[in-house]
This record gives C-alpha cells, structure tokens and sequence, in this order.
C-alpha cells in the first residue's frame, strides 16, 4: 500500500531528495547492511507483538518496516513514513517479495506535519529522528501516533567522539579543507543533535513524553566493502562528506591526496566482512500518558 501526502517540503526534505538520495541508494548496502547491526541488538526486546499497529519514521529503504510487518502479522499494521519517495519505492518492492505488501502502508510525508490518529501501540525511528527541523514538534507528532501507554522507541547515534567511523574521516578531510560555512546547505540538525541525554530528556518532557530511558548501544559498522568502496562512502556522506562537498573546487583540486590519507587509515580496519569499525548509539524509550 502507499499514500502522499501534499506536498509540504521545506529546505531539509528538499535537499534530501535533490542531493542525498542519489548518495544513499548508491551506498545502500552499507546504510541497510551497516546500520541494521543497532536494531539486530535490540528488535528482539522491543514490545511489539502479533496484531499490533506500529508506525515506523524515517523508514528509508523499509528494512525494518518489513521486520515489523513480519511480527504483527496479518492481523496488524505498520505505517512506514519517509520524506523520499525514492526510499519507498525500495520498500514497497521489497515488501512484496517478503509477501509483507497488504500489512505495510508506505506513506511519503514529513512526518513534523503528519495528522496522525492516535491508535498505535508503538513508534519506531532508527537514525531519523535527528534530522528534525524543530525536534520536539517532531517528537510531539510522533507521540500523537500513539494510543494512551502506547510506546515510541528511537535510535540515535552519541556524540561524534564515540563514532569514529564517523569522525576519523572528518579530521583527515579537515587536515584538507576548511569546514563548512555557517551558509552550507544541510538536511537538518545534523547525525549528533540527539547525542546529549538532558537535553533530549527535556525536548521529550516538552513533547509530552514520560517514563523516558536511554540504553547504550555499542556495534561494529560495515563502512564499506572494501577501502575504496569505504573511501567513496565517506567521501559522499556524513560529516567528512559535508566538509568535501562544501568545499567545492578546492575539495577536486585536492581529490587525489585526501582519497590516499583516508584509504591509509581506513585500511588498517579491514576485515574479511570489509571495511568494519566501531560506533555507539543510545536507544531511547518513552510512552505517551495520553
């Protein structure tokens, strides 16, 4: 199933479709293949049973809408929400080939401005929620989802220190090129704005959220299949991406050097699965009291 919404888009939707879905399809085995290693850790514990209405935010590619679908069975729903229609139609394919298509309903929307009915027992977002432009209109929305006691769960990555296969790359690139300016077009807040514990504690607090709880979660990340695949990747996502795409025609002048100071040091992370280093996120649960 599938649904539009109006078109709404602000600056941040715009330039995830106009600039990084291109990016992110191209590298989807390390954002899908990569990533799932922070939901594996906590799906199984997660409360969401057979028959359940679940509502899944940021859905990109639909991978774990599809787990979803795959638990609540026939005689549950999953509403998988993304600003990209290019990511969605990645789930709906795919949701069909795992025979999951009648119990999920892609919906391509900012889901800031969703009207929600509130008859959903749990709201999931894994690395989305950080993007929102005004986070706690975002996390209220998500919260209008959810029936009374029912619970939202997100991941979200900790601070850039705690994420070398995120930070690693950026100071090489800085060793390059100047950092991006106050200007630099941007698809929101940024992958860390949810790195702090009080203050995401209180932007929950405001939303209307309680019994709130942080869990750390420490995985290893596929970066890329191999040094050049990993090189590419950096090169065209995250934060040594932001800094090489701001850069402009100095970051091409400079191509060559900066692809060999990141291939040295990401090839001393090598490993049979590829190009693997080490991340940390914090899974953060809250109710709604209704």
């Amino acid at each position: 199933m599938s649904t539009v919404v109006p078109d709404g888009n602000t600056e941040f939707v715009e330039f995830w479709n106009e600039i990084l879905v291109p990016k992110f399809v191209k590298y989807k085995h390390i954002l899908v293949g990569g990533l799932n290693h922070h939901s594996e850790k906590i799906f199984s514990s997660l409360n969401v049973y057979e028959g359940d209405k679940v509502v899944d935010v940021g859905c990109g590619f639909g991978d774990t809408a599809i787990l979803f679908a795959q638990r609540v069975g026939p005689t549950g729903s999953v509403m998988a929400l993304d600003c990209c229609d290019a990511f969605l139609e990645f789930g709906r394919r795919d949701a069909k080939a795992a025979g999951v298509d009648d119990i999920i309903e892609f919906v391509e929307a900012d889901v800031q401005g969703y009207p929600f009915k509130s008859v959903h027992d749990f709201c999931f977002a894994r690395f989305g929620t950080q993007f929102f432009e005004n986070p706690v209109a975002g996390l209220r929305s998500m919260r209008s989802s959810l029936r009374q006691e029912g619970e939202m769960v997100m991941i979200v990555w900790r601070t850039i220190d705690d994420n070398p296969w995120l930070g690693l790359p950026k100071g090489i690139v800085l060793d390059y090129l100047p950092p991006p300016g106050e200007d630099a077009r941007t698809c929101g807040p940024g992958p860390f704005s949810m790195a702090d514990q009080e203050m995401v504690t209180k932007q929950l607090e405001i939303a209307g959220y309680n019994d709130i709880q942080f869990e750390r979660i420490d995985a290893p990340l596929m970066v890329g299949n191999n040094p050049d695949d990993a090189v590419g990747f950096q090169l065209a996502l995250g934060p040594a991406g932001e800094v090489y795409r701001e850069a402009g025609e100095e970051a091409e002048q400079k191509h060559d050097e900066i692809v060999r100071a990141l291939k040295k040091e990401l090839s001393q992370y090598e490993t049979p699965e590829g190009i693997v280093m080490q991340s940390s996120s914090w899974k953060i649960s809250a109710k709604n009291p209704g």
